[in-house]
């Protein structure tokens, strides 16, 4: 990297995140009233205050000490809640920014009755940085991230190495990190991407199976219908 830009030859480029430059765009979503009652009522119990000078605690913030896995960006929340239910024994950490998603994910955890997913209704990156605490996530969750794929906005992409540092810094050892995609381009510049970051390695050779117990998300399903493959990268901290 070079005054900001990219090095000719390199698609990647490097350095710390560029704070000026956002990985998500917030879109106008209209507020369903059980959202909105769900973010009234479920929201001062289940979503995180955010405080840029304070550090999470998981424990108090769970109620116990079981490991935690952040997800990145997780819509609507539909694979997020079915995950948890399904996984008692693990702690969920949602980040999302979208409130129409987290108003959804909050009334579905409400419904469901479970109670090992909490939410930061904040910037993931921002989070990241300010109130996650270095070598203590057991694992990432990025499902169908936006994938920007005109070549000048790659940039905005969520995985890029001064970001990819940031999440690794942040993974325990022996912590994963599982990113999935309907496109394919993003899903070999993300495998290439992450073979060439130190301190992790790939479980497998090349792309990653279909973990079993990965829900369909409802984008996925739209992805399907449409004809798109799914692209999977599984990688762990060492």
């Amino acid at each position: 990297m070079e005054d900001g830009k990219t090095v000719a030859g390199d698609p990647f480029g490097g350095g710390a995140p560029d704070k000026s430059i956002k990985t998500f765009v917030l879109r106008a979503g209209r507020m369903t009233d059980g959202q909105r009652r769900a973010l009234e009522e479920l929201g001062p119990r289940l979503c995180l205050p955010f405080d840029a000078k304070k550090l999470l605690d998981y424990a108090a913030a769970f109620g116990n000490d079981r490991p935690v896995v952040a997800e990145i960006g997780f819509g609507m929340g539909r694979a997020t809640w079915q995950i948890a239910q399904e996984h008692p024994e693990t702690n969920y950490l949602g980040m999302e920014v979208h409130t129409p998603g987290v108003g959804k994910l909050l009334a579905e955890l409400g419904e469901r009755g479970i109670g090992n997913v909490r939410i930061l209704h904040h910037d993931a990156v921002e989070a990241l940085e300010r109130v996650i605490p270095p070598c203590s996530l057991a694992g990432f969750h990025i499902f169908y991230p936006d994938p920007w794929p005109k070549k000048r906005h790659h940039k905005r992409r969520l995985l890029r190495p001064g970001i990819v540092e940031l999440l690794v810094s942040r993974l325990r050892t022996g912590g994963y990190l599982y990113f999935v995609t309907d496109i394919e381009e993003y899903g070999e510049w993300t495998l290439e991407l992450l073979s060439r970051t130190p301190g992790l390695r790939n479980r497998y050779e090349g792309f990653a199976p279909r973990q079993e117990w990965r829900p369909e998300t409802k984008f996925e399903s739209k992805a399907a219908v449409a004809g798109r493959g799914v692209w999977e990268v599984l990688f762990e901290k060492v």
